[in-house]
């Protein structure tokens, strides 16, 4: 399986979350899956993935991460956690803010709640991952903080493979993400890339009642 697929271009980018996820799947066919799970990155994420798993016959599933914002630039992650396991945090960040961890310490359990409700929202019947491949989707990579903490709790699942797939993410993200994965797969890595917004025409919140929609129609495949 190959560690990176990538294309730079100076591409605008996509019409909206499911159009990105068309495009995307088009680019997973050559891994040579077995027997995928396909895990869409709440909330954004999710619609992504749906597309993915249409496209591969596989079930889709929910994971969530929450970013741990930085004092009065909450869009900016420090770190991120999961509803379960340790945060992970940008230590150099965290430094370039004058903070601590311990500084961090009530919205780190703020949001660890809140993944947890979220978790408990969109739970689907439970899947096994020994033998197969999980292919996590978020909409784009900005600092990467979220997609760092799901592989991580998805990897102590023990699939066979650990794909992160993305349509557009920064450079300089994809990096440092690939010691994460045995696959990175991001369709467009642009110069000049500032936000994931940047590259969709229709970049609407999704809803939970989008994501259970979405869970109700792909989440029963095994």
């Amino acid at each position: 399986m190959p560690r990176t697929r990538s294309r730079h271009s100076g591409a605008t980018g996509y019409d909206d979350r499911a159009h990105a996820g068309q495009v995307l799947a088009g680019h997973l066919h050559g891994l040579d899956l077995v027997d995928p799970v396909v895990f869409g990155l709440a909330r954004g994420g999710v619609p992504v993935a749906a597309e993915v798993a249409r496209a591969l016959g596989a079930p889709l599933r929910v994971c969530v991460a929450r970013k741990i914002g930085a004092p009065g630039q909450p869009e900016l992650a420090l770190g991120a956690v999961t509803a379960h396991g340790p945060p992970g945090y940008d230590h150099r960040l965290v430094r370039s803010f004058g903070l601590d961890l311990d500084d961090l310490a009530v919205a780190c359990e703020r949001e660890r709640a809140e993944a947890a409700r979220r978790e408990h929202l969109y739970r689907g019947e439970p899947v096994e991952l020994a033998g197969r491949d999980a292919v996590l989707v978020d909409d784009g990579l900005a600092t990467g903080a979220t997609a760092r903490a799901a592989l991580r709790m998805l990897a102590e699942a023990g699939p066979r493979h650990l794909v992160l797939a993305v349509p557009v993410g920064s450079p300089e993200s994809v990096r440092a993400l690939r010691g994460e994965a045995d696959a990175v797969v991001c369709v467009l890595q642009p110069v000049g890339f500032a936000a994931v917004g940047q590259f969709y025409r229709d970049f609407a919140a999704t809803t939970d009642e989008e994501i259970n929609a979405l869970l109700g129609e792909l989440g029963e495949r095994r």
